[in-house]
């Protein structure tokens, strides 16, 4: 393993940011910290990063422990959210500061320089300053930026959330083919789970400084542990135990042991089909045309279930309908 984190806590005052923190980072892996806002994913990254202290625990990064360490000799490569440009600089002399403060040979720099701007698509514009850029462009310049010194650990604090939709999805891109051709380990925080989910190779996913589940993109979104990860990573239908005993009894012989309300049933919206039926026990309250899919809004019972299909296919709103499940397509998830 690249880095091993065992047991971190870190309270400001009476407020636990993080608590019992056990995580570990291959040698070329891309581990996304995912999670809204306050649940302790930033404050993790400062930590590793050597930017904050931690209370307790412990950091390891290939045999040796970093608590000793300052943040300024583990020769990680920070990326964040707001780019941190110099205005006064222009690409190439942003992309090899990192080198000149460590009296690199100039002839090196120029090589490195050169290299990183051939990996970013900017070698048309070395010269330009950071005001004449896009807001990608700026991005692909820090993240070269964080290249340039050949980090062991690449950390990216939301990089991509101040960018509009389009270039967003560029970046991610550019991001996933620099990392998996250069291999570093990556750790980066978002709160958008498509991010998460077209990036990571583990998803680590936080609530209220603690993790909630590790695993991969289709372990957390095919079979979440909780009914916090079901919900926050992707659309669940989530089901208690009492509704699916009254009225999909079937679905109960996957159910493990436990409590009788210690348990929900989770369905993703692509895993429900719809029927037309005349006297169907469910009805359909909206259809949202989304373009390359549509979200079918549905009450049964008590419960309102989000469906998705291709296309409308004839339904409307008012349409009886019945919803047929598949129970090798459920999970149950912890309350």
């Amino acid at each position: 393993m690249a880095l091993e984190i065992s047991n971190i806590s870190k309270k400001f005052d009476d407020y636990v940011a993080l608590h019992d923190i056990n995580l570990t980072v291959g040698e070329h892996e891309f581990v996304c910290l995912l999670g809204p806002s306050g649940c302790g994913k930033t404050t993790l990254l400062r930590v590793i990063a050597g930017l904050l202290e931690a209370d307790t625990g412990q950091l390891v990064f290939e045999g040796q422990d970093l608590s000793q360490t300052p943040a300024r000799e583990r020769n990680f490569g920070i990326v964040f959210q707001s780019y941190s440009l110099f205005p006064n600089m222009t690409v190439a002399q942003n992309i090899g500061y990192g080198l000149r403060i460590r009296n690199e040979n100039k002839r090196i720099i120029d090589q490195r320089v050169s290299e990183l701007l051939t990996l970013i698509k900017m070698s048309h514009l070395l010269d330009r300053f950071p005001w004449q850029l896009s807001g990608g462009q700026q991005q692909r310049v820090a993240l070269a930026r964080a290249l340039a010194v050949d980090p062991r650990l690449i950390l990216l604090d939301e990089p991509l959330s101040a960018l509009d939709a389009r270039v967003r999805n560029e970046m991610r891109q550019e991001i996933h083919d620099v990392q998996r051709r250069l291999g570093i380990p990556t750790i980066m925080v978002t709160h958008d789970q498509e991010e998460a989910l077209m990036l990571a190779d583990t998803i680590v996913c936080m609530n209220n400084g603690t993790i909630e589940q590790v695993g991969s993109p289709e372990d957390l979104y095919l079979r979440p542990l909780t009914r916090y990860v079901a919900d926050f990573v992707g659309i669940s239908n989530l089901l208690p135990t009492a509704w699916v005993q009254a009225h999909q009894p079937e679905l109960m012989a996957r159910r493990p042991a436990g409590e009788h309300d210690g348990l929900e049933l989770c369905v993703r919206p692509e895993h429900i089909a719809v029927r037309s039926e005349a006297n169907g026990p469910a009805t359909v309250q909206s259809v949202t045309f989304l373009g390359n899919l549509c979200h079918v809004h549905i009450q049964w019972a008590d419960r309102k279930f989000i469906v998705e299909r291709r296309s409308r296919d004839g339904l409307h709103q008012g349409a009886r309908v019945s919803l047929d499940i598949d129970p090798a397509q459920c999970c149950w998830v912890s309350c």
